[in-house]
């Protein structure tokens, strides 16, 4: 499937999810006076879904890949956190929130990786380096692909 906007990208929502459930974290009483931990986990969490909006837009395969590494590296860092405070007795209670936003992360990271995994392995260089004609020549792949695949669902 083709994506024509990040706002459609499963992995952005994903991120998007992630950051709006670690914000609700952080309203806690428990990250009261804890300013710089709480900055660090919400400007991480955001980082996330940021690059791979900002890596969708920028034109290139070479610089999606890039912000894709990017925000799979804040998708990191937002479980390195979340281990931590899960070892600080303050944060006793959240144990079971804390463990699933750390499986969110990871499953995150999983697809970014994925993603990234494909690009690399793509001919695709981006869509800043389509001219007319590699349009129509991709336009033309595409339909034969799905073409194919409608075949192959008759076979069923």
């Amino acid at each position: 499937m083709t994506y024509e906007r990040f706002e459609d990208l499963p992995v952005w929502k994903s991120a998007i999810e992630l950051a709006v459930k670690i914000y609700a974290m952080t309203e806690r009483q428990q990250f009261r006076r804890k300013y710089s931990l709480r900055d660090q986990i919400e400007r991480a969490v955001l980082s996330v879904s940021n690059n791979i909006a900002e890596g969708f837009e920028r034109g290139t395969t070479q610089e999606l890949l890039t912000f894709l590494y990017i925000a799979r590296g804040s998708a990191g860092e937002v479980r390195s956190i979340l281990c931590f405070i899960e070892r600080i007795p303050a944060f006793q209670d959240l144990k079971s929130e804390i463990s699933n936003l750390k499986s969110e992360a990871e499953s995150i990271s999983r697809q970014l990786r994925a993603w990234s995994d494909s690009l690399q392995n793509s001919e695709i260089r981006g869509h800043r380096y389509l001219n007319e004609k590699e349009k129509v020549i991709a336009k033309n792949k595409k339909e034969r692909a799905e073409f194919i695949e409608t075949l192959k669902s008759y076979r069923k």
